[in-house]
C-alpha cells in the first residue's frame, strides 16, 4: 500500500523544527563559551529566548497527541484522552451546524430544485441518458433473477389469488355494472336484430324447410305420400318457413317498438333476479366457486400461467437489450414531457417543490439523531492510535509552523528584553 504524502511532508518539517532547536542550543553555547561580550550576547539573548520558546511549543504541539518522553504529566495527551468528549461535541457541532431544518430548508428553497430539475430534464441528452441507464438496470434486474424460482412464485401468486376470488359476487357487479342505465336492454336489443337479420336470410328459411320436409316424411310418411298428390311437400315446408320467418320477424319487430313488451320485463325480472342470487345465494355461489376451482386445475391454465413469466421475461428482455428500445423511447419521451411541463407549469414546480421541500424536512429530522448518534459511536470506536495518527496528518504539519514561529518570536523577544536590560543597566 502507497505511503500517505502526508506522512513525509509532516516527518520533514519535524526534522526542520528540530533543526532549529538544534541551532538554537549550539548559539546558546557558544555564545556562552565566547563570554557573552559584544556580538555574542545579543546571540546569546536570541537563542536562550528562541531554545525556551522551541522547547515550550514543541511541548504543547506534542502534548495534543500524546505524553512528552511519556512522562505522565498533567494535561498531556489530550486528543486521546478526551476522544469520547471530543465526538459527541463533533456529534453535536454536525447536528446543529449542518442538519439544521430551517437552515437545509431555506437553503433549498432559495436553490428552486423543481426549476432546476425541470431544466436538466428537458436537455435531450440528459432524458436519452437516463433512459439509457435505466434500459441497462432493467436489464441487469432480469438477469438476476431466477427464472424458476419466479416461475414458480407467480403461478402460487396467481393461483392463491384465483382461489380466494370471489368469483360469483364478482359476477353479480359486473352484471349490475352492465345493466346500469338500462344498458341491458340495449345489449337485448342488439341480440333481436341480429336474430332477425338471421331469420331474414334465404339460406335460414330453406334450411327451415328442409329440417321441416325432412321431420313430416319420417314422423308422418303415408300422410307425406297422399299429400304430394295435392301439393308437393316441399312447397307446403317452403310456405310453412316462410310464414314462420315472417311471424318471428313480426314479434321481433314488437319486442324492439315497445318499451314496455312482456319479453323485456321478465328479461330484466330474470337479470335482476340472478345478480341477487349471484350475491346472496350459497348455493349458486358454490356451484360457480366449484367451476372456477375446476378452471384453475385445468392443465392448460397452469401451463399458461407457469409459461406466463417466461413470455413476459423473453418480451422484456429482447426489447430492453436493444438500443432502438421501446419501452426506453417511451420512458426518454415521457422524461422530456416531463421537463418541459415543469418548465412552463409555475404551479406544478411550486408543488414539486412543496413535496421536495416537505421529504426533505421529514428526512432531515429523521437523520439528525440518527447520523449525529452515529458520528459519535464512529468516533468513539476508533483507535486512539489511529485517531491520533490521523489527526495528526492532517493538522500536524500546519503546527509545526507554530514550532517555527515559536522559536522566532522568542528569539526576537531575547533580543528585546536583552535590549531594556542594558538600557537599564546604562
Amino acid at each position: 500500500m502507497q505511503d500517505d504524502p502526508r506522512r513525509a511532508q509532516l516527518r520533514r518539517l519535524k526534522l526542520y523544527a528540530l533543526a532549529m532547536l538544534l541551532a538554537m542550543l549550539v548559539g546558546f553555547i557558544v555564545s556562552h563559551l565566547n563570554g557573552e561580550r559584544g556580538v555574542w550576547a545579543w546571540v546569546g539573548a536570541f537563542c536562550e529566548a528562541a531554545t525556551v520558546g522551541a522547547l515550550a511549543d514543541w511541548f504543547a504541539v506534542v502534548a495534543l497527541f500524546r505524553r512528552p518522553l511519556n512522562l505522565p504529566i498533567p494535561h498531556t495527551a489530550i486528543i486521546p484522552r478526551n476522544k469520547e468528549r471530543i465526538a459527541d461535541s463533533l456529534a453535536v457541532f454536525v447536528r446543529d451546524h449542518f442538519l439544521e431544518p430551517d437552515a437545509l430548508l431555506a437553503k433549498l428553497k432559495v436553490f428552486d430544485p423543481a426549476a432546476r430539475l425541470g431544466q436538466w430534464l428537458a436537455q435531450p441528452e440528459q432524458a436519452h441518458m437516463l433512459a439509457g441507464l435505466a434500459r441497462g438496470w432493467a436489464v441487469q434486474a432480469l438477469d438476476l433473477l431466477d427464472e424458476a424460482a419466479v416461475r414458480r412464485a407467480i403461478q402460487g401468486f396467481v393461483v392463491e389469488q384465483l382461489r380466494q376470488w370471489n368469483a360469483a359476487a364478482t359476477a353479480g357487479e359486473l352484471l349490475g355494472l352492465l345493466t346500469a342505465d338500462n344498458r341491458h336492454q340495449r345489449v337485448l336489443d342488439e341480440g333481436l336484430k341480429r336474430v332477425a337479420g338471421w331469420l331474414d336470410k334465404d339460406s335460414v328459411r330453406q334450411h327451415a324447410s328442409a329440417l321441416i320436409v325432412r321431420y313430416i316424411r319420417k314422423e308422418w310418411p303415408k300422410l307425406a305420400s297422399t299429400v304430394d298428390w295435392v301439393k308437393p311437400i316441399d312447397e307446403i315446408g317452403d310456405t310453412l318457413a316462410d310464414r314462420l320467418a315472417r311471424a318471428g320477424l313480426e314479434e321481433l319487430q314488437a319486442v324492439l317498438s315497445e318499451p314496455e313488451h312482456p319479453l323485456r320485463q321478465d328479461y330484466a325480472r330474470w337479470l335482476g333476479d340472478y345478480m341477487q342470487r349471484l350475491r346472496h345465494d350459497p348455493a349458486l355461489a358454490t356451484k360457480v366457486d366449484t367451476l372456477k376451482q375446476q378452471v384453475i386445475d385445468h392443465p392448460a391454465v397452469q401451463d399458461y400461467v407457469q409459461g406466463l413469466w417466461q413470455r413476459v421475461h423473453d418480451y422484456l428482455r429482447d426489447d430492453l437489450s436493444n438500443e432502438n428500445s421501446a419501452l426506453a423511447g417511451h420512458l426518454e419521451r415521457s422524461l422530456g414531457k416531463l421537463g418541459a411541463a415543469i418548465g412552463s407549469d409555475p404551479a406544478l414546480r411550486e408543488a414539486l417543490n412543496q413535496h421536495m421541500l416537505a421529504g426533505a424536512e421529514k428526512l432531515t429530522n429523521r437523520l439528525r439523531s440518527g447520523v449525529t448518534t452515529h458520528i459519535a459511536q464512529t468516533v468513539k470506536a476508533w483507535d486512539e492510535r489511529k485517531l491520533v495518527e490521523q489527526l495528526e496528518l492532517s493538522v500536524g504539519r500546519d503546527l509545526q509552523y507554530i514550532r517555527f514561529n515559536g522559536t522566532l518570536v522568542g528569539g526576537l523577544i531575547g533580543l528585546l528584553l536583552h535590549a531594556i536590560t542594558g538600557w537599564l543597566h546604562f
